[in-house]
């Protein structure tokens, strides 16, 4: 039988022959060696596409829409937020559909404003939008059950809406609800000097205060903005003269009560007021916001005489909400129909052609039909040439939703037949004529009752003309194509 090796070997290392690779050549040859790749699935893989990693998002380059309810402070609010948002990078979009991320800047005031709220919220999750969520809404009621998953912020915490709306396009939750404080004491919200995107680049809307003093018995809003805390005198001062060097012509004063402004920082309206006259360059004009009759009966005084200023319009908002002493009692309101009056009637006196604001509430629980004739009256003897009715709503959590109904029935009767009072008179058709000047490109139409500058087309024989123009200062004029550009005559 044949040996099975032709020669013994005497060392196991001599099995290696001359031929063979040396363990040094092996690492070069690895080189060569191509891996197998394996096929992934071509789902798959469209849907990784699709939905990239969080840490792959590159924020500060995607459209924002922005919509805002409410008040003038809830609107300079959404100014502000859109003012970050674009100087961080995100581009504000007039366009729903083609925006990236909704930013939805609610109000509490009443229930159709958040039910107009709660269906954006629906539509942008059908649409798969990312979404963050501001205002009163949110704020008062945070762990509603439809609010549940979603990005807040704050109304004290805008200044930091866009780490916020970074971190919602990343995919993430994140609520920033807390006040702003200095060594244990309330400020009034968020720095002034913020950058800001203003809706009429000719009006700066400056909150002088958040919150109010009253504990009305019907409102929401005191849930969100809390108690009273007013801005520095100094600080809105700066901010009134950054504004006119951006080329503002009007300053418009907000907060929930301006008559309120100062009293927990010791000082008042009349003194910040008088300060901000003395900013205002000539052609421009200052507005004053809504005031409660308690806090201005104690300033009637200098109120008159700020409101005759020739940069100061002559216009002021003090709501009444109803003219029954019982009413405002149940209301908490803190006033009687006779201080309401006196205010009034002294403003009326001291103040030639001033304009008064009011607001009513139709339908409060309690209200009797004596009580709602009380109300017609009031408005019968005022004549309020801008009134504003409200239906009663009873807002979740509030005193008065507790109280027993009236009748939705007897509610819009009631809104419908103070509605009817209303359009029933003019108080402006003594002094509506308007002048029309200017010139062929660029005419302008002076109302004598608002001092309205519109820009508007205009036939050549009609410059340097007067226009007699009865309802110019209630409806909307054909082919106006511009924007208000400045102020109200006394």
């Amino acid at each position: 039988m044949p040996a099975a090796c032709d020669s013994l070997l005497e060392d196991i290392e001599d099995i290696v022959s001359a031929e063979d690779l040396k363990p040094r050549d092996r690492q070069f040859v690895r080189k060569s060696v191509v891996p197998k790749v394996r096929k992934r699935n071509s789902q798959k893989n469209v849907q990784a596409d699709d939905d990239p990693p969080s840490d792959s998002i590159i924020p500060g380059v995607q459209k924002i829409w922005i919509r805002t309810w409410g008040c003038s402070h809830n609107n300079s609010d959404g100014e502000y937020m859109a003012g970050q948002l674009a100087a961080y990078g995100y581009k504000i979009t007039e366009n729903s559909t083609e925006a990236d991320l909704w930013l939805l800047n609610s109000c509490t005031v009443k229930s159709p404003a958040e039910d107009h709220f709660r269906n954006s919220i629906k539509k942008a999750q059908e649409e798969n939008k990312k979404v963050v969520l501001a205002g009163c809404v949110p704020q008062a009621q945070p762990r509603q059950d439809y609010l549940k998953g979603l990005s807040i912020i704050g109304v004290q915490q805008i200044d930091h809406v866009a780490q916020v709306v970074e971190e919602t396009i990343k995919g993430h939750s994140v609520r920033l609800l807390g006040q702003k404080k200095d060594n244990g004491k309330r400020l009034g919200g968020a720095r002034l000097d913020l950058p800001k995107i203003r809706k009429n680049p000719l009006i700066e809307i400056i909150s002088i205060n958040t919150g109010c003093l009253n504990s009305c018995t019907y409102c929401k809003t005191k849930h969100a903005r809390g108690d009273l805390a007013s801005y520095p005198v100094e600080e809105l001062v700066d901010r009134a003269k950054q504004s006119f060097q951006e080329g503002v012509c009007e300053i418009w004063l907000t907060s929930e009560d301006t008559g309120a402004y100062g009293r927990d920082i010791g000082t008042d309206l009349p003194t910040l007021l008088w300060k901000l006259v003395e900013a205002i360059p000539e052609g421009a004009m200052l507005r004053l916001g809504m005031t409660n009759p308690p806090y201005i009966l104690e300033h009637l005084e200098e109120m008159a005489k700020i409101l005759n200023h020739p940069r100061v319009y002559a216009f002021l908002h003090i709501p009444v909400q109803s003219a029954s002493d019982s009413v405002l009692m149940d209301m908490k309101r803190e006033y009687c129909v006779a201080d309401f009056k006196r205010v009034v009637d002294f403003l009326k006196e001291k103040v030639p052609g001033i304009t008064i604001a009011t607001d009513i509430i139709c339908g409060f629980p309690g209200e009797t039909d004596e009580d709602f004739q009380e109300t017609m009256k009031l408005v019968e003897e005022y004549r309020f040439p801008s009134l504003f009715i409200n239906q009663f709503y009873p807002r979740p959590g509030t005193p008065a939703a507790k109280m027993h109904q009236l009748p939705a029935l007897v509610k819009k009767q009631r809104t419908k037949d103070l509605s009817q009072l209303f359009h029933s008179y003019r108080p402006y058709d003594h002094k509506t004529t308007v002048c029309v000047h200017g010139d062929r490109d660029s005419p302008i139409m002076l109302n004598q009752v608002w001092r309205l500058n519109i820009r508007m087309p205009v036939e050549q024989s009609l410059l340097n003309s007067q226009l007699h123009m009865p309802s110019f200062y209630m409806y909307p004029m054909e082919g106006v194509k511009s924007c208000l550009l400045a102020t109200t005559l006394p």
